[in-house]
């Protein structure tokens, strides 16, 4: 487990039309729907209770369009400047390669022996040129680890899964099995994690 040295907010984007139908995203950039903007709005002013000193915290959003849609709709509810804040590389979801575009039912009808390995073990599993949870958590750990002030975190289900894995030592199959909620706030303070 590693613990990085300042407490931390994250929040993973707003549902978009491709999670209601289990649709593969990665890289592909999807923007939320209507309830998605509503789960960023409900995470922003959920935040503006809880953090009293904004200004004294870093927001870092991955790049793609999805995350920046939440990240800028909770800054508005927050009252603070909507475009504000940094991007950063290593918060990309990981990228599920030619399976992207693709529904699971659909993968699972052209390539069932995949999705059996898949199964099997969904930490180590990589689609056709595309990465593991566990590669997201190699690529995860340094933004963890460099990072030096509080900060406020919007990402993906993959990643969150694979920070929660470095910070609460869960086991790898285990969290990636586990859902990622769209209108709930994960918080690190330092030693522990939970979703608030």
């Amino acid at each position: 487990m590693i613990f990085p040295a300042q407490p931390f907010y994250m929040i993973r984007h707003g549902e978009t039309d491709w999670n209601v139908v289990d649709r593969f995203q990665g890289r592909t950039d999807i923007p939320i729907n209507f309830k998605g903007r509503q789960q960023a709005a409900y995470n922003g002013r959920n935040l503006k209770k809880i953090i009293t000193q904004p200004n004294d915290w870093r927001f870092v959003a991955s790049p793609l369009g999805r995350t920046r849609q939440t990240m800028e709709i909770a800054r508005s509810q927050m009252e603070l400047d909507q475009r504000a804040y940094d991007t950063d590389d290593r918060l990309l979801e990981i990228t599920f390669g030619d399976w992207e575009t693709f529904t699971l039912k659909e993968i699972g009808e052209k390539f069932p022996f995949d999705v059996a390995r898949r199964n099997i073990n969904k930490w180590n599993f990589k689609s056709p040129n595309g990465e593991s949870y566990a590669d997201g958590a190699v690529r995860i750990k340094p933004f963890l680890e460099e990072m030096d002030r509080p900060s406020v975190v919007v990402t993906h289900g993959g990643i969150i899964r694979a920070i929660r894995h470095l910070i609460e030592g869960i086991d790898g199959d285990t969290v990636a099995n586990q859902a990622v909620p769209q209108d709930r706030i994960y918080y690190f303070d330092g030693k522990v994690g939970r979703w608030l």
